[in-house]
């Protein structure tokens, strides 16, 4: 689970700005991974979200025993990217609170951002389920996700940082877990068998014991 967690951040923070998306709603993997490049997560400028499916193919890599496949898993595994833009979300700033070095605490830096989750048709029901489940802590009676942001000293920063917030959660919702392989499920079969004579063992062992009692019980008498 961990490795497909590195592989969709890796697969986000270098699809996204790829100039080929610019131009096309979806690429495929295997075009597009000779030519990435690290760039930031969210860019406000583009105005229309966009859904890409991604799908990575298993392949060898180098390593101090030799080559190594990439696990099956990580092969079947499918990205769904709904990529949320400035236009999705209502901003308002205010002053950032805290020492006022560099005028800080004196400009509108601090961002509160607004993302409708209700409204936002382009996501699945799924999704926006999931999120207003997950989140409801952060959704106000509108059902409005606030999100704040003061990690930087500029409003660009923090509206980017904002952004970044909102597309990770986004993408938790989104996420879905391929299919158990063929040897996963055999496994599931063998480990639920062994969890099953564990407990008759158990079981026995118990009753055991209660007759043991009732034993002693009747050689009193």
């Amino acid at each position: 689970m961990a490795a497909i967690r590195t592989m969709t951040n890796m697969i986000l923070r270098e699809f996204i700005h790829h100039p080929l998306l610019r131009h096309s709603s979806s690429k495929s993997c295997q075009s597009l991974l000779p030519c990435l490049r690290l760039t930031p997560l969210i860019s406000p400028i583009h105005s229309n979200s966009r859904f890409v499916s991604v799908r990575c193919a298993a392949s060898t890599s180098g390593g101090s025993g030799g080559d190594r496949k990439v696990s099956s898993r990580l092969s079947q595994f499918h990205v769904y990217l709904f990529l949320v833009f400035a236009d999705n979300v209502t901003l308002n700033f205010a002053r950032s609170g805290g020492p006022g070095g560099q005028n800080v605490n004196k400009l509108n830096t601090k961002v509160d951002m607004r993302f409708n989750v209700k409204n936002a048709y382009w996501l699945s029901d799924r999704i926006r389920e999931k999120i207003l489940l997950t989140e409801k802590n952060r959704i106000n009676k509108d059902g409005e996700l606030v999100i704040s942001s003061t990690k930087t000293r500029t409003q660009k920063g923090n509206i980017d940082d904002a952004l970044e917030k909102l597309q990770a959660i986004i993408d938790a919702a989104s996420y879905v877990p391929p299919p158990p392989s063929e040897e996963q499920k055999k496994k599931i079969v063998k480990l639920a068998a062994k969890a099953d004579n564990k407990r008759l063992k158990s079981k026995k062992v118990l009753s055991d014991k209660k007759s043991a009692r009732r034993s002693r019980g009747s050689y009193d008498d």
